[in-house]
């Protein structure tokens, strides 16, 4: 035991000493301990099983890698399918995956949240997704979340955007949006963005 425990600690060791030397601008560090028992670690998480090891200190973002480069367009067939299998517009999921992660299928939140919709492990679970970092998984999941919203809060746009950000619990016994600054901005950012994608796509019709 005295020996893992070294070894352990050598590698943490490591590891911080590495992210100081490799880049001023540190990236988070994620563990993944395999069937085995061998650790894996990552600054790029490619299936759910990773978790946190070494949060990022400088950071003021609560994505994965900030120096990652977007394609605004790269998922939109994966968009297109899970829009119309569950009757949601594809504009406005467009807009929640640009808000939520900026496109990254690897972005992890503070609190957990992870993947393109920013996806919360229950919620996953909930949503039959099994890797939230798996662009397809991952979309089909949050879509069909937003349609679950969308149903209880009675296609109130609004109200769906801020559950889908603080919960349909806080939304549901504030009985509105609730006043965080942080999903007010959402909400606004959102509906910003929708109302961009609408413009420019033929496959988006107005929310309420």
């Amino acid at each position: 035991m005295r020996g893992d425990g070294l070894r352990i600690i050598a590698i943490i060791g490591f590891i911080v000493l590495l992210s100081m030397m490799t880049s001023p601008a540190l990236a988070d560090i994620f563990l993944y301990i395999d069937k085995e028992g061998v650790m894996h670690f990552t600054n790029v998480p490619t299936h759910y099983q990773y978790r946190v090891f070494l949060r990022e200190r400088s950071s003021n973002t609560s994505k994965v890698r900030t120096s990652y480069k977007p394609d605004s367009n790269k998922y939109d067939h994966l968009i297109d399918t899970s829009s119309q299998k569950y009757g949601v517009d594809f504009a406005l999921v467009k807009a929640i995956i640009r808000a939520e992660s900026s496109f990254n299928p690897y972005a992890i939140s503070t609190k957990g949240a992870e993947g393109l919709m920013q996806l919360m492990p229950e919620t996953a679970m909930k949503m039959n997704v099994l890797n939230p970092f798996d662009p397809r998984e991952n979309i089909e999941g949050g879509v069909k979340y937003v349609k679950y919203l969308l149903e209880r809060f009675d296609h109130n746009l609004k109200l769906s955007l801020a559950a889908y950000n603080a919960g349909e619990t806080v939304v549901t016994q504030n009985n509105g949006i609730p006043n965080y600054s942080e999903t007010k901005n959402y909400v606004a950012e959102v509906l910003r963005y929708y109302k961009e994608y609408q413009s420019s796509s033929p496959k988006g019709t107005p929310g309420r």
